[in-house]
């Protein structure tokens, strides 16, 4: 499902926006794609420090959107710079393999926020 360039896109530095909703208002939270590991099976794992607020809406509604981009890779009709919507459900996880291999990436995480992709489109 994730395509070659949103492999690009991730390898490059952008902002990355989290977005979540539970029982009230939509809530946003940004990080960086340099943070993002993609798993084998095409899972997305990101350092989570604080995210208090994603993992009560995630705990209430486990959908999950995220907005990602960089203007380094090229997009639809070599327009400069592209980016995606991904959806998809969410959890957080603070014990276990891969929660270990992110924390040593990135020390500072207290959980790591876990997105299995229900779809990936390319935005420009």
């Amino acid at each position: 499902m994730l395509t070659e360039k949103f492999y690009d896109v991730v390898k490059r530095e952008g902002v990355v926006s989290i977005v979540s909703w539970g029982e009230c208002e939509p809530h946003i939270v940004n990080t960086w794609n340099s943070y993002i590991t993609v798993t084998s099976d095409e899972r997305l794992l990101i350092p989570a420090a604080i995210m208090r607020k994603t993992e009560k809406n995630v705990n209430i509604n486990n959908k999950i959107k995220i907005s990602l981009g960089s203007k380094e890779v090229i997009g639809y009709n070599d327009y400069q710079g592209t980016g995606f919507v991904i959806e998809g459900t969410a959890k957080f996880i603070s014990s276990g393999q891969e929660f270990e291999e992110i924390k040593e990436k990135f020390s500072f995480l207290t959980r790591v926020l876990e997105v299995n992709v229900s779809s990936a489109k390319q935005m420009l």
